[in-house]
């Protein structure tokens, strides 16, 4: 719990919503027995997850080792939603090549696109209206296939009165 509150503080990008996760979790921090709470976190220690750094000014500062980002990353993952206001009139277009033997990540890559509102235009072609570029840095980098997929924002396309009805902007 101690792992996902800081990833949720650290993802939160408004005072406001920095407010809420802690509203959230402060609850259960009441929740905690110390001597657990203790015990995650040597947890934490032998596992690498995290380390220690002391600062300048003789305080200390709880870091996520690459192992930790790791971690974090997969909850993020998981969790992921993809924002869907203010259309700025670009499309933005996932295009993938992923051989037959890396099947299993195309058909995940395939799948984690639909399930965050992508449509599929054609078998390995993805569009979704709205800015997603570091969501999808974050998916290729996931199933680790840089090199098979493309990203790109497009001003027009020809069947724009299609895809504006399917993602509902007219």
């Amino acid at each position: 719990m101690l792992l996902v509150t800081g990833i949720s503080f650290g993802y939160s990008y408004t005072p406001q919503r920095q407010i809420r996760v802690l509203k959230e979790f402060g609850s259960e921090w009441k929740k905690i027995n110390e001597k657990e709470l203790q015990k995650a976190i040597k947890e934490l220690y032998k596992t690498k997850t995290v380390e220690i750094k002391e600062n300048s000014d003789g305080t200390h500062t709880l870091v996520l080792t690459k192992q930790g980002k790791l971690k974090s990353f997969t909850y993020h993952f998981r969790e992921m939603k993809l924002k869907k206001v203010n259309w700025d009139g670009k499309w933005r277009i996932v295009i993938f090549d992923i051989p037959e033997k890396l099947r299993r990540g195309r058909d995940a890559l395939r799948d984690k696109l639909k399930n965050l509102g992508f449509y599929e235009l054609q078998k390995s072609v993805f569009v979704f209206p709205y800015q997603c570029e570091q969501e999808i840095e974050f998916i290729i980098e996931f199933f680790s296939l840089r090199k098979y997929v493309r990203f790109g924002v497009l001003d027009s396309i020809d069947n724009s009165l299609h895809l504006k009805k399917i993602f509902k902007l007219t």
